[in-house]
């Protein structure tokens, strides 16, 4: 068997980031919520795949798809449940 060596596991992992603590800018908003943003990867171990999950303590503001991490920077949506206001942090 061939040793395959990738660099994305094939599961994905949900990354959990406090509202106050995550470091992002709004790229598309919708009524005021950010819909689609780019955040400052903490963890080295996340991959494109994975889910963001942005919590002002048990409430859930953003629950997104990351679609694309380059050069420390992730790229994750939520066009249909996001109450994160759009701003930049």
């Amino acid at each position: 068997m061939p040793n395959n060596q990738q660099s994305q596991s094939p599961q994905s992992q949900t990354l959990v980031e406090q509202a106050d603590q995550i470091k992002f800018e709004t790229l598309e908003q919708q009524n005021g919520m950010a819909t689609v943003i780019r955040f400052k990867v903490e963890n080295p171990d996340a991959r494109a795949g994975d889910i963001l999950l942005v919590l002002s303590g048990v409430d859930i503001h953003f629950h997104g798809f990351i679609g694309k991490i380059e050069d420390g920077w992730g790229i994750a949506m939520d066009r249909n449940g996001s109450s994160l206001p759009a701003t930049i942090h």
